[in-house]
């Protein structure tokens, strides 16, 4: 049998699945995301919140229609009741019609206009005029009729109310506050009426179509558009209208000052929960006080009467020098009052003054409500009365915090609208910009944008969090006011009611008894719904005294209901005519009959409930406490440029109507530069603190506050998409800036990562100083995956990852392009390079996972993915083959190519170095200059660091490549240009030439030899070409040497790194065989847990196994285990040499050896040594060290050890003879101008290279079978002169 669970238990696992870590668990540093609510009217409003959470919005707030179910009420405010929901109605109407006047755009200028009574169309143009304005002209048509309709009821309501009758009578706050919105809606409806000149172009162009047409015959029509002519030219029209009637009325100013009195309360006490109604106090009492002075000096009046007080007036005005007056209008309060007729400026001592300072921020993080708000945040539980009572404090807390900083936000941006800055306050602002522009774009310093974009955060973030806990709250709010409304009906004021009842003071009796009808819920199922009147009147003596309604005890509801708000009011403007010190029934006071402490009680009461219908309705009220789309809306500015600016096009709001002639509209847009949203993002994106980057999102969803605002409140499509455009727009240009501000960030810091810190250490000593990047708080909002812009779910990691993805392939191919530009040395800077932006790959992939493989990008940017050979590979055979081996020398000390001082080979042109930023190569201007300094030694040389660089980038693949390729170069060396020297020197060398004997003496040899080989000096090529092709074929060799000299480096690194991993164990040290095999054992086994072939054999299938085996496989053979690049390619070479016979002069005619006789290569290079030997006789003339350096006799030794005539050539070179000779007789003779000691001291040294150079390639060239020579051979015994001849010799 299952166990039962209870709710508890049940919600306590629930809310146990918040623990849990989902795959795209984030970060919330987004804005509350608006549900789709059932209010959607339009319908293409649904596809803006389609991927919103589908949620309905229940509405309770009836308009007073169930005012007749509160029968026990007092029909006197059921009556008001009944007018209140007709101003609400009005008000609602008043606000339609407001939203339609602010955002009329001007359609005539669409329209086409009759040019000349002759033009045949023009009956055509003006009916289609008059059928596309007549619509609209109907609107501004309802809109004067609504307008007279409204003053007309609101002149009778004051008339009523200030009849000499009913001076004195009680006035619920509700019902002035009612009053005192009215006043806000004529204020606003007439500057906005003003402010429209396109409405009275509209209308102009209708009524001249329509003349023309002569549509308005009959006379009402024509008195109608008369009257709508005159109400639109009017200026301040519904305001004077209105002071005209009001002056009519007798002791109006006393019901205003009550609205006044009212609003300055209201406003002074902070008893507001939206900025709106914050601002709208303001606007009501200086407009209060603009009507009242219409008949007389009626302020100074009740300013004497102590009815109202100019100096608290005063102070509030000064306060709140401007405030928003409708969308992006503003309006300065206190101007209302300077256009009263009896002004006085003496009087308003503080706002008179034209000191304008500009407003700050006065919002202050309140640390304690928001650690309670987290605590409390996503709990669900059935909480006790005290944790309903702390956690409805604490959301009425939250939105007023809200209502706070939103008001600073609103505030700051309505003064910066209308004190515009220019180019004398701001040297940035040209003269040329626009009044707009003026008035965001240039108006705002560096320091107010943050200011602005860390309050707006903290509005989101806060309206955030309240929104996630939103269910939560509600419901321990509903909890907490049905507790509070019940414990004050039943047991607040039973004794005043029991002693109304027993003291016959029926009035009192009957509102008390009304207020506790109307809230009371008292069924239970032992107790009656309520004690009446009637009943309690029976009770008589002690038992009437001591019995007290407080000893009802109401059973608890498990779901308690929640107080219309017709029941609020009810029971709220009762409680209030209670403690009134006006009259509340006929001529009494009921407050003289109430005792104190019942008075302290309703007092406390009213306090507490003021908030209540905002705290019922909780997520309409987060989203009026931070509404922020007036940070968007421009249509004032827009109406201000009448058509000078045109940025984009779209469909107006009335194309529907349009005919065929013109489908489209060009609509006033100004450019995003111009639109606060998006100056915030900008700022964020492009300043240097960090700690505004998690704010972005917030910034993008004032897009989502003005499309919300366009689609529910002014109900406008065309706003709407005018949203949708720039968003667009922006949020391209968002993850552009973004992704780059991302990829510059971990750029530089890799690049940091990869200097040296001695490096760094020695800059900071001399002075320079290498920045690195601030920490950069990029985690929270790249691992952003359901971003929430106009019902668009976004994945921002995704976007990034693609920018980054681009930079990191175009960072790369510049990498590249950098090398391909310059010659090989660079290799190591673009080896450095690559290895940066992989660790800028690695760092960036940890938080961007759509980022593709670094080796993929690498293959593209290589253009390698498909291509056998990448460009890397090119380049650098295109180096060897025209620039290294044609220019470059070798230096045998330093082992070391070095560029040659005379160049024989003009190196064709290279790419043009790309011009791209530096975020594309080190990340920045100084860590460009420093890795600068750190690569400019290596391009003066190519050594072992290049050689290892060339190593790791090409691989095997493209070595091989390169090898094959420098074959081919060797092959056409050795067969072409060098056997045609050789052929050359050949016929210019004597066919003998003998050793000297030692008894000629040193001078006498080296006469011998100048005499000998003085064809071969007169030879025109011997030091030029001869000599250039015999230094690239050195430098070839050399550079195969010296790659597999750099290749077995890395990958012995890379065995000593794997050999942990693969088994391979060195002995360790020990006294005999037999403890170093223990040793050993023991080594064995503990490294046996991490080689990866058993770990695999063990844990995984065989696939993964056969895989982990070839992975050893490759790990252990490599080419430094046995193998030798250098040994083939000097082997390929000798197959070159074997090929023609010219390198060894064919078969000797003695059967063994050619000794005097020169047919031999190393014949050839004596000679040509004997004459580098040579010093130099003029300093004009260089050595052949200088034009060639070491690489030209590294390849004349490695073609005699190629050739198999080293021993030949040490035996028989000119020069070793000659310094055989010198050595021995020491002479120093002057022969043909060159000292003896000069041309001996430089053979000795040649000597030593030489014996070096053959050293080194016996070294590499090992016997092999293929190759193997015998090591004795049998000639036959030598042949008698008298026998040659008559016998052939047997070879």
């Amino acid at each position: 049998m299952v166990e039962p669970v209870s709710l508890k238990d049940a919600l306590g696992n629930v809310e146990l699945l918040e623990d849990l870590i989902l795959p795209d668990d984030q970060p919330i540093i987004e804005a509350r995301v608006l549900p789709l609510l059932c209010r959607c009217v339009y319908p293409f409003a649904s596809y803006y919140f389609a991927h919103t959470l589908s949620t309905f919005s229940a509405n309770f707030d009836t308009n007073f229609e169930d005012r007749n179910a509160y029968v026990t009420g007092v029909s006197k405010y059921i009556e008001e009741a009944t007018r209140h929901a007709l101003f609400n109605d009005l008000l609602t109407e008043g606000l339609q019609h407001a939203a339609n006047l602010y955002t009329w755009r001007c359609c005539s200028r669409a329209t086409p206009t009759v040019k000349s009574n002759d033009q045949p169309n023009r009956v055509e143009i003006n009916m289609k005029v008059v059928e596309v304005l007549k619509p609209e002209v109907d609107k501004l048509q309802r809109f004067m009729l609504f307008t007279n309709d409204a003053i007309m009821r609101f002149c009778e309501e004051v008339r009523r109310l200030c009849h000499v009758e009913k001076r004195k009578d009680f006035v619920s706050e509700a019902y002035l506050l009612t009053l005192g919105r009215f006043l806000n809606m004529f204020a606003v409806l007439d500057e906005l009426k003003n402010m429209k000149a396109s409405i009275k172009n509209d209308f102009s162009a209708f009524r001249r179509s329509a003349q023309f047409l002569q549509v308005m015959s009959d006379t009402q029509t024509i008195h109608d558009m008369q009257n709508l002519s005159m109400f639109l030219a009017t200026q301040n029209k519904i305001k004077d209208d209105l002071r005209a009637k009001m002056i009519k009325i007798e002791a109006y100013e006393e019901l205003l000052t009550d609205v006044i009195n009212i609003c300055a309360h209201m406003f002074e006490n902070h008893l507001y929960l939206t900025p709106s109604e914050r601002h709208m106090y303001v606007k009501v009492i200086a407009f209060s006080l603009f009507l009242m002075d219409g008949g007389g000096a009626n302020v100074a009046k009740m300013d004497q009467k102590k009815r109202l007080s100019i100096t608290r007036l005063d102070k509030i005005f000064k306060s709140l020098e401007v405030v928003p007056l409708y969308g992006d209008m503003q309006i300065q309060p206190f101007s209302f009052v300077r256009r009263s007729q009896y002004y006085d400026s003496s009087k308003w001592v503080l706002s008179d003054k034209e000191d304008f300072v500009k407003v700050g921020f006065s919002a202050m993080l309140n640390v304690e409500i928001l650690v309670k708000l987290v605590a409390i945040s996503d709990r669900v539980s059935l909480n006790s009365d005290v944790e309903n009572r702390e956690l409805t404090s604490l959301a009425l807390s939250g939105i007023q915090l809200l209502c706070q900083w939103t008001a600073d936000v609103v505030e700051t941006i309505s003064w910066k609208l209308l004190h515009p800055t220019n180019s004398k306050d701001n040297n940035e602002c040209p003269e040329t910009a626009e009044e707009y522009e003026r008035a965001t774009r240039y108006n705002y310093s560096a320091a107010e944008k943050s200011a602005l974009i860390q309050t707006i955060s903290m509005i989101k973030g806060l309206q955030s969090l309240l929104g996630r806990i939103e269910p939560s709250l509600s419901n321990a709010i509903r909890r907490h006011i049905y507790g509070e409304l019940q414990g004050f009906v039943q047991h607040a004021f039973s004794d005043s009611l029991q002693k109304a009842v027993k003291s016959r003071k029926d009035l009192l009796a009957s509102i008390l008894q009304s207020v506790r009808d109307t809230c009371v819920d008292a069924y239970s199922s032992g107790s009656e719904s309520r004690p009446s009147i009637e009943k309690n009147k029976k009770r008589h003596g002690k038992e009437s005294t001591s019995s007290s309604s407080s000893d009802l005890r109401v059973a608890r509801r498990a779901l308690p209901p929640a107080p219309s708000s017709t029941q609020l009011y009810m029971a709220r403007t009762q409680l209030e005519s209670l403690i009134s010190e006006r009259n509340s029934g006929g001529k009494k006071v009921l407050r003289k009959e109430l005792d104190a402490k019942t008075i302290e009680r309703i007092t406390i009461f009213l306090r507490k409930s003021t908030h209540w219908p905002s705290l019922f309705h909780l997520s309409d009220s987060l989203t009026d406490a931070a509404e922020l789309s007036q940070l968007w809306f421009r249509e004032f500015y827009l109406e201000m440029t009448m058509g000078q600016r045109i940025q984009v096009s779209f469909q107006l709001h009335c194309t529907y109507l349009f005919c065929e002639i013109w489908e489209m509209v060009e609509v006033l847009q100004f450019p995003i530069e111009m639109s606060i949203p998006w100056i915030l993002t900008d700022h964020i994106l492009t300043n240097a603190d960090s700690s505004l980057v998690e704010s972005a999102l917030y910034m993008l969803d004032l897009y989502n506050d003005a499309a919300n605002y366009s689609l529910f409140s002014f109900r406008k499509r065309f706003l709407f998409d005018e949203v949708e455009a720039e968003v667009n727009l922006c949020f391209d240009q968002f993850i552009y800036k973004l992704s780059d501000m991302v990829f510059t960030h971990f750029k530089q810091l890799a690049s940091c990562m990869m200097l040296d810190k001695r490096f760094k250490h020695e800059c900071q000593k001399a002075g320079v100083t290498i920045r690195t990047p601030p920490a950069g708080r990029f985690d929270g909002l790249l691992r952003q995956r359901h971003v929430q812009l106009l019902g668009r779910s976004i994945d921002l990691n995704r976007l990034v990852s693609q920018r980054i993805s681009i930079a990191l392939l175009k960072s790369l191919d510049t990498s590249i392009w950098m090398f391909e530009s310059t010659d090989l040395s660079s290799i190591v800077e673009l080896e450095f390079l690559i290895e940066t932006n992989r660790l800028c790959h690695s760092l960036l992939r940890k938080r961007l996972f759509s980022v593709p493989d670094f080796i993929d990008l690498f293959l593209e940017a290589n253009h390698n993915v498909s291509a056998p050979h990448g460009r890397i590979t090119l380049h650098v055979f295109w180096e060897l083959n025209y620039d290294f081996v044609p220019n470059f020398i070798y230096n045998g000390s330093t082992h070391r190519f070095v560029r040659a001082k005379e160049v024989f080979r003009k190196t064709p042109s290279r790419e043009r170095k790309p011009q791209v930023s530096f975020i594309y190569l080190w990340g920045s201007k100084s860590l460009n200059a420093a890795f600068a300094n750190i690569f400019f030694p290596y391009s003066r040389f190519i050594g072992i660091p290049h050689m290892k660089a060339i190593a790791r980038l090409l691989k095997y693949q493209g070595i091989a490549v390169i090898l094959e390729e420098l074959l081919k170069m060797t092959r056409v060396l050795i067969t072409d240009k060098l056997k045609r020297h050789i052929r050359a020197i050949f016929s210019v060398m004597p066919k003998v030439c003998r050793l000297p004997r030692s008894d000629y003496g040193s001078p006498g040899v080296l006469q011998y030899y100048f005499h000998h080989l003085e064809g071969v000096g007169k030879y025109s090529e011997l030091k030029g070409e001869f000599c250039q092709d015999l230094r690239e074929l050195g430098n070839i060799i050399l550079f195969c040497q010296r790659l597999e000299l750099g290749m077995t480096q890395e990958e012995v690194q890379d065995l000593l790194a794997a050999a942990a991993f693969t088994n391979v164990i060195p002995k360790p040290p020990a006294k005999n065989p037999l403890e170093q095999g223990k040793q050993l054992a023991k080594l064995e086994e503990k490294y046996s847990r991490i080689q990866l072939t058993n770990v695999v054999e063990k844990l995984g299938d065989d696939k993964q196994a056969a895989i982990a085996k070839e992975a050893e496989l490759m790990t252990r053979e490599r080419l430094s285990c046995g193998l030798s690049i250098f040994d083939m390619f000097l082997r390929k070479t000798r197959q070159f040499l074997n090929e023609d016979s010219i390198w060894t002069g064919g078969y000797p005619t003695n059967g063994v050896m050619w000794i005097d006789e020169c047919v031999e290569f190393h014949r050839v290079w004596s000679a040509l040594q004997f004459f580098i030997c040579q010093p130099r006789i003029s300093d004009v003339e260089k050595f052949a060290e200088e034009l060639f350096g070491d690489s030209l006799q590294w390849a004349g030794m490695s073609l005699i050890y190629l050739l198999g005539q080293q021993r030949r050539f040490e035996v028989l070179d000119f020069c070793y003879h000659l310094h055989r000779v010198q050595k021995l007789d020491g002479k120093d003779e002057i022969v043909n101008g060159v000292r003896v000691v000069n041309v001996v001291d430089r053979i000795r040294r040649l000597q030593l290279l030489n014996s070096h150079i053959l050293s080194a390639l016996s070294n590499y060239l090992v016997s092999n079978d293929d190759y193997q020579e015998e090591r004795v051979r049998e000639f036959m015994p030598p042949t008698h002169p008298s026998l040659i001849g008559r016998y052939s010799v047997e070879s």
